[in-house]
C-alpha cells in the first residue's frame, strides 16, 4: 500500500492509464474481427456494396492500429503485425473473386 501522496496519486493514474489502454485493445480486436466477417460476407456475395464495406472497415482498423501505436498502448511492431495480417487477408479477399 502506497504511505505518500505521489505514491497514491501514481496508483491513480496507473488505474486510469490501465482501462484507457484495456479499451483501444479491446476496440482494436473488435475492428478487427468485423473486418474479416466483411470479408467472409464479400467471399459469399462480391458486389460492390460489400467491396466498399470491407474498404471502410479496414481503414478504420488501420486508424485506431495506428492512434494506439501513437499513445504506446501497442507497440509499433506490434502494430505493424496487426495491419499485416489484417491487410493480407484483405487482398487475398479482394483478388479471388
Amino acid at each position: 500500500m502506497a504511505n505518500n501522496k505521489s505514491a497514491k496519486k501514481r496508483i491513480q493514474i496507473a488505474e486510469r492509464n490501465r482501462l484507457i489502454n484495456k479499451s483501444y485493445k479491446s476496440t482494436v480486436r473488435t475492428l478487427t474481427k468485423k473486418t474479416l466477417e466483411n470479408c467472409e460476407k464479400y467471399k459469399k456475395n462480391p458486389n460492390e456494396d460489400n467491396k466498399n464495406l470491407v474498404k471502410a472497415s479496414l481503414n478504420k482498423a488501420f486508424s485506431l492500429i495506428d492512434k494506439a501505436v501513437k499513445k504506446n498502448v501497442l507497440h509499433k511492431n506490434n502494430g505493424a503485425n496487426r495491419k499485416s495480417k489484417i491487410n493480407t487477408f484483405v487482398k487475398n479477399t479482394l483478388t479471388i473473386n
